[in-house]
């Protein structure tokens, strides 16, 4: 089967590379050394849109910003047959997803929504949940392409559910880092050590995936840029923006959003989204007699 990967930076070069590995995959992005990447795991790599795509039965997108995933969308309407299936695995609105399927449809072009969950580093290795929505015999014809980038795959029926969800989960996980950054720099003001922190917190309600995988590159002050803050500030934005066309109150999600704002307003737009971590970033631990550091044994 060949595959075309429009858009092969974080995520979708680790999903590109992983392909690659079973498939013939083309990798196309506007950065050189994004697809220099994926050619050194065993794609071939193309410089123009066009022969990115031709040939290819599955084109993958994986683009930052629902409006460049429509706009790509329809011009890949016009560059590929009906009998290629375009799965998008971006992070998008479910008003964008459905106005792509439509377009796709009007142009006889299956179209499924494919979001995908945990890091770049879970896709490098085929660990991420995949999230589906599209037309069933669509779906049905990608299952190899399906197994190999995931471990698991949940049908949502249609496009709008799969990609709800996908800001629904990330929603709550950004929320999740920001309570997560702001009780590190709690504990630290405290005087509880970083490791004392991380091995107690696991072992209580509070332990969570971003506990697992985040809490070591806020407590190490590795920002380098897994999931950016503007990424993340793109996707919680387009989930309160749901939540207020469906009237549901999300006060608690709004003020993540707004560590988010602020975060990328400081300049910490392009690290780690983790980097919300240095707007509560304390003060050392005041040396009074009457605030000990702690001596806990685990």
């Amino acid at each position: 089967m060949k595959i075309s990967c429009v858009g092969v930076g974080n995520m979708g070069g680790a999903v590109a590379r992983r392909l690659a590995g079973e498939f013939s995959v083309t990798a196309y992005d506007l950065s050189p050394e994004a697809v220099r990447r994926c050619v050194a795991a065993g794609a071939r790599g193309a410089s123009e849109l066009p022969a990115a795509v031709d040939g290819a039965e599955v084109v993958l997108t994986s683009l930052p910003t629902p409006e460049l995933v429509a706009s790509t969308v329809e011009t890949l309407t016009e560059l590929v047959p009906s009998s290629t299936t375009i799965v998008d695995i971006s992070t998008i609105d479910p008003g964008t997803a459905r106005l792509v399927a439509d377009r796709c449809a009007a142009a006889g072009v299956d179209f499924v929504a494919c979001a995908l969950g945990k890091t770049p580093a879970h896709a490098e290795r085929g660990e991420i949940p995949l999230f589906v929505g599209g037309p069933p015999e669509a779906v049905e014809r990608l299952g190899r392409v399906l197994t190999r980038m995931g471990e698991k795959t949940y049908d949502f029926g249609s496009v709008e559910a799969a990609t709800t969800f996908k800001l629904v989960s990330n929603f709550i996980g950004m929320a999740n880092v920001a309570v997560l950054a702001e009780g590190h720099a709690l504990a630290r003001r405290a005087g509880i050590t970083p490791e004392m922190f991380t091995a107690v917190l696991k072992d209580t309600g509070a332990a969570s995936f971003q506990e697992s995988v985040r809490l070591p590159w806020i407590i190490e002050g590795d920002w380098s840029a897994r999931f950016g803050v503007d990424l993340a500030l793109k996707d919680v934005r387009l989930a309160v923006e749901a939540a207020y066309r469906w009237k549901i109150p999300v006060p608690v999600g709004s003020a993540s959003l707004g560590q988010l704002v602020a975060a990328s307003a400081d300049g910490y737009g392009d690290e780690d989204v983790v980097a919300i971590a240095k707007l509560c970033t304390p003060p050392p631990p005041d040396p009074a007699p009457n605030n000990p550091a702690p001596n806990y044994r685990v």
